[in-house]
């Protein structure tokens, strides 16, 4: 809500105006409440005030809305407005008399709807004019489409109508059926494939002003709504039509209809055999996705019933790859898409699987992620799934050892032709193993082979940064 100087109306009354201090009084008063009026209006509002010459007015006052798009880009207050511009506003002056939802032109040279109202002082006396703008640009070209749409209504009217009067010049080859009818419901023109479509389902001839409905008695209640335009979906003997009733209007009176029938038979055959399909991938991914759970519930009970300590820490390891697959399963399903997988919330699913649902050695260890929601294939997310349990496993088993605590930072990027993730942490630095590691070779093997993409580790000084690259689509 806008909050105007008093002290500014003050000095320009005062300075620009005849105004009595009784008056000058009237007018801050409704000065004060110009923020509510134009929040509740969605309207700038101001105050205007005639000059002394009597030949100007001076915007003393003015507020715009904080709940809409101002239609002012530079404040007026102070400026004078002349009757040129301001008609409205001179006619309250010498009238005292309201003007409603006048078309006006601001200083700024914007259609505006201008509803001005008199201020009243002392001895009846008009002081000034409460008036508010609304921008009415988008009415007025709503109007003007409707005049365009409507002069077009009567052209094709015409048209359509004296085609059926005369020789029909309509394209005999579309495809769909149409029929022109009168007012009455009779045929007056139907194209080859409207008279191929009453052979077919009536299994008579069809001919000029029959009435209508003796070919198609369900279609009554559609012909007869009064909408200019009428588009419905009806099935007529096991074939899927869709219906568009056009009124037809001549001397501003209903003559008739044009009507289309589009066969979408085949369309929603085709869309039934979707649906079954995506069901019954859906159903597949259920499937999958509890078979791995299944492995995943073996491998800990495995784990409870004891095994070699030595053992231990690769059924663990396991038995998150296995639950990092299912959750690209999960995520599927629990979506409308049936292959699309949203990478954000899969890495956000596996790196807390990996920090907050397992022991670590009573070490603190926390993770965040940021980067955009990007959505990938889910063979795709496969792989990115697998890449990503073993940077964060890596992370987790080997950067905080003698340390108390750890943060893992997890960063998605999205370039114009690549997807780039780091895998951060302020452990104790990367040092490159003596040995072959089992988990680093399998991301290698992912990045390379399954994601056309590149790897990269480094230790840093406080910690490791492991970098993923791999293309939006592969190759």
């Amino acid at each position: 809500m806008n909050k105007t100087d008093m002290n500014a109306v003050n000095s320009l009354c005062k300075l620009h105006t005849d105004l009595s201090d009784k008056d000058i009084q009237k007018i801050k008063e409704v000065a004060k409440n110009l923020g509510l009026i134009a929040d509740l209006n969605q309207a700038n509002v101001f105050i205007d005030c005639p000059t002394r010459e009597k030949k100007y007015a001076i915007v003393v006052a003015e507020a715009e809305p904080a709940t809409t798009k101002s239609v002012y880009k530079y404040p007026v207050a102070g400026k004078f407005a002349y009757e040129t511009f301001e008609p409205a506003v001179f006619y309250v002056f010498r009238t005292s008399k309201p003007i409603f939802l006048n078309h006006a032109l601001t200083q700024e040279g914007k259609k505006v709807e201008q509803s001005v109202v008199p201020i009243v002082g002392t001895n009846n006396r008009t002081i000034g004019a409460l008036i508010m703008e609304k921008d009415n640009s988008d009415k007025l070209q709503d109007q003007n489409k409707l005049q365009v749409l409507t002069a077009a209504n009567e052209t094709l009217s015409e048209l359509l109508l004296g085609m059926a009067e005369n020789s029909p010049y309509i394209p005999e080859v579309i495809e769909e059926s149409l029929f022109i009818i009168d007012a009455e419901h009779k045929i007056q023109y139907s194209n080859p494939a409207a008279m191929n479509l009453v052979l077919e389902m009536c299994a008579r001839e069809c001919k000029i002003a029959t009435l209508f409905f003796d070919y198609f008695p369900s279609l009554e209640g559609i012909c007869q709504l009064p909408d200019e335009l009428v588009i419905q979906e009806v099935t007529i003997k096991k074939k899927v039509f869709q219906i568009k009733k056009i009124s037809l209007v001549k001397n501003d009176k209903n003559s008739g209809s044009f009507i289309i029938f589009r066969d979408l038979t085949e369309l929603r055959e085709k869309e039934r055999e979707l649906t079954v399909k995506t069901v019954a991938i859906r159903e597949i991914h259920h499937r999958v996705k509890n078979n791995l759970q299944t492995v995943a519930s073996l491998l800990r009970l495995q784990i409870r019933r004891g095994i070699p300590e030595e053992s231990k820490v690769h059924f663990v390891e396991s038995l998150n790859r296995i639950l990092s697959i299912a959750s690209v399963y999960e995520i599927i399903l629990s979506s409308s898409s049936i292959d699309d997988v949203e990478i954000f919330s899969l890495i956000e699913k596996i790196g807390n699987m990996l920090v907050f649902n397992q022991d670590h050695d009573h070490k603190n260890i926390t993770i965040e992620y940021t980067g955009p929601k990007l959505l990938v294939k889910s063979n795709f997310a496969v792989s990115i799934a697998l890449v990503i349990n073993e940077l964060i496993q890596n992370c987790v088993k080997h950067a905080f050892n003698g340390l108390n605590e750890g943060k893992i930072m997890v960063i998605i990027q999205e370039n114009p032709s690549l997807i780039t993730v780091q895998v951060r942490d302020n452990g104790i630095g990367f040092s490159s193993p003596t040995t072959s590691s089992f988990g680093l070779d399998i991301v290698k093997m992912m990045i390379e082979h399954d994601l056309s993409g590149q790897f990269n580790i480094v230790g840093i000084q406080n910690g490791t940064i492991a970098t993923v690259e791999f293309p939006l689509e592969r190759e």
